[in-house]
């Protein structure tokens, strides 16, 4: 280092940090060195960078670069090199890569800070795709991903070791300490990063990167074959997407450009004996013709009664020409491969797997744009909130004391009174009416000690329940709550050190606690991103209303969200939150049960 005074270095070599103790230990030692003599250390345990000015991957394959290509940056050197492998036949390339491995000096958000104050919208790439195990520094990442998608980059993640088992397989391959899932999703949604949970699903999203902005959730899938097309109408449906019906003068009139035995309501279904000239004349109609169409898909293979070079000529010249964003769905990867892969050359991607299309398609379009760093004020009695939380002792909290912290955040909250005696039990079911719930006061846990009755109907139903609760061990009183029906729905919060405040959201009941369906947002949260955690739930079509069933009333679910961040953002010291249940129909939500626990120290 002193002798030849370098001040780049790149370590390929592994058995550092991922390997133990003594590894750890000369990571650290040659990090410092190199810090020490002001130079800068990619690696160890890695397979290089490549750049324009600098070609030094390790590996094969290498990929060729292209200025209009994607930045790469992996935290594994492995994983690039089969990102490398899953592109490239989509015809994907790569302006830069970087493999950081270890990171023991210079890690993913370094080299976003890097993308970030060099960019350059003449001559950057505006994709950059990212794998990582170990955020280090969420501020930092949040910061430049948000600046660079703000400049007009795209962005997209895979961030691995979410589970147990997959946590430990990280330390051991990149010594990295894994974050808490909810907090990741979190800080992807504030920054607009889209995340991906595998390889082919980073480089399909960043195929869809290469197109025109999708700009609405209204597809028209055009097909000359059945199956895919239903197999791609569930994948998008599946994420919220919508694949209308096309009805009257615009159904007779697509119609009227395909054989018999076609079908025009969407999926288009041009049949098997689909032409290259009917299929010029409905992706134009379709492009100029439905402005209620906000993209196109096109799934064509070879069914050997069709030249493939003239289809794909065809599509490229759609591509360039529609106003509408366009993707070709061409599985015939091995039967028509010279003409697939002339297509590719002319700077084309294809997506080979419509459903992978489909995931990717909702995974972008259910990832809101960064927000803006606002906290939502409107009937948030801050002063309240400040005197509520300085007066309060640290652990949970009292009934009384979450529902003036509920109300001082405007939040919805059900009927209640707190009873010591029968006679307040009565007074209480007399100005509520049945039928009501009863839970113990003291125990934090109500349903394991037996603290919850509901659908109480009568007087005597009532007193034999509250006698109940009284001798259960640590009940205090009893809480009286007028019952409500509805949709059982979930928020919790949790405070993350380094992230923050996560919310967290969903269906509750079984959806939570059982299947963990859960969304999560870091606070403070704007409308968009409470809005885009809904949608991303697996249960959406529930909240939405499907099978005749109702949905609940999304705007309100936001809205309660947004009010819960925004308490949280002035309330720190609450280091645990839970709304579990609120109960959700079309007209109201309703806060009917909340834990709130307060912790000082940290």
């Amino acid at each position: 280092v002193k002798e030849k005074n370098a001040k780049a270095f790149i370590i390929i070599s592994a058995g550092f940090s991922e390997s133990g103790e003594e590894g750890k230990k000369l990571e650290k030692e040659i990090a410092e060195l190199i810090r020490s003599s002001g130079g800068c250390l990619i690696g160890p345990n890695c397979i290089g960078v490549i750049t324009p000015a600098y070609s030094g991957i390790f590996t094969t394959p290498v990929p060729r670069l292209d200025r209009k290509g994607c930045d790469l940056v992996s935290g594994s050197g492995a994983t690039a090199v089969f990102i490398f492998e899953s592109a490239i036949p989509k015809g994907v390339n790569f302006s830069s890569v970087f493999s950081v491995g270890n990171s023991a000096e210079t890690g993913v958000e370094d080299v976003l800070e890097y993308w970030d104050y060099t960019y350059d919208p003449e001559t950057s790439s505006s994709i950059k795709l990212i794998y990582v195990e170990s955020i280090r520094n969420p501020d930092k990442l949040l910061f430049h991903a948000s600046s660079l998608i703000r400049k007009g980059c795209r962005i997209a993640a895979i961030k691995a070791g979410t589970s147990e088992a997959g946590s430990r397989a990280a330390s051991s391959h990149t010594g990295a300490l894994a974050s808490s899932d909810s907090a990741v999703e979190a800080l992807f949604r504030k920054a607009g990063i889209v995340r991906c949970s595998g390889r082919e699903e980073l480089t399909t999203v960043a195929s869809v990167f290469f197109h025109k902005n999708l700009k609405g959730r209204n597809i028209a899938i055009i097909t000359h074959a059945g199956g895919p097309a239903v197999m791609l109408t569930d994948a998008l449906s599946a994420g919220g997407m919508n694949i209308p019906k096309i009805t009257g003068e615009h159904h007779d009139n697509l119609l009227a450009m395909m054989n018999p035995g076609a079908s025009a309501i969407n999926p288009i279904d041009m049949i098997a004996t689909a032409t290259s000239e009917q299929l010029d004349k409905i992706i134009d109609y379709v492009d100029k013709k439905m402005p209620e169409i906000d993209g196109m898909t096109v799934i064509f293979g070879s069914n050997g009664l069709n030249d493939m070079a003239v289809i794909y000529d065809l599509l490229h010249r759609k591509i360039k020409e529609c106003d509408k964003p366009l993707f070709p769905i061409l599985p015939s990867v091995s039967s028509s491969h010279t003409e697939l892969d002339y297509f590719l050359a002319k700077g084309h991607v294809n997506f080979p797997d419509e459903v992978v299309l489909g995931r990717a398609l909702t995974k972008i379009s259910n990832t809101p744009y960064p927000a803006a760093d606002k906290i939502f004020l409107e009937n948030i009695d801050v002063p309240l909130i400040r005197s509520i939380i300085e007066t309060c002792p640290d652990g949970y909290q009292e009934p009384d004391v979450i529902q003036h912290l509920l109300k001082a955040a405007s939040i919805p909250t059900v009927e209640e009174m707190i009873v010591a005696s029968r006679k307040e039990l009565f007074s209480a079911a007399e100005k509520m009416g049945f039928p009501l719930a009863l839970k113990v006061v003291g125990p934090v846990h109500k349903s394991d000690v037996g603290g919850v009755t509901l659908n109480i109907r009568n007087r005597t139903h009532l007193e034999a329940e509250f006698s109940r609760m009284r001798e259960i061990p640590q009940v205090k009183s009893v809480l009286v709550q007028k019952m409500l029906t509805g949709t059982e729905l979930f928020i919790g919060a949790k405070y993350e050190p380094k992230f923050g405040h996560v919310i967290l959201c969903g269906l509750g009941g079984i959806f939570v606690e059982v299947l963990g369906d859960v969304s999560s947002g870091l606070a403070p949260l704007t409308f968009r991103e409470a809005e885009s955690m809904i949608r991303s739930l697996k249960s959406y079509r529930i909240i939405r209303g499907t099978r005749g069933k109702p949905g609940i009333n999304q705007q309100k679910f936001a809205e309660i969200i947004v009010r819960l961040s925004s308490l949280l953002r002035f309330a720190t010291e609450i280091k645990e939150m839970d709304l579990n249940p609120l109960i959700g129909s079309m007209e109201a939500i309703t806060a009917v049960d909340a834990r709130i626990r307060i912790e000082r120290s940290s």
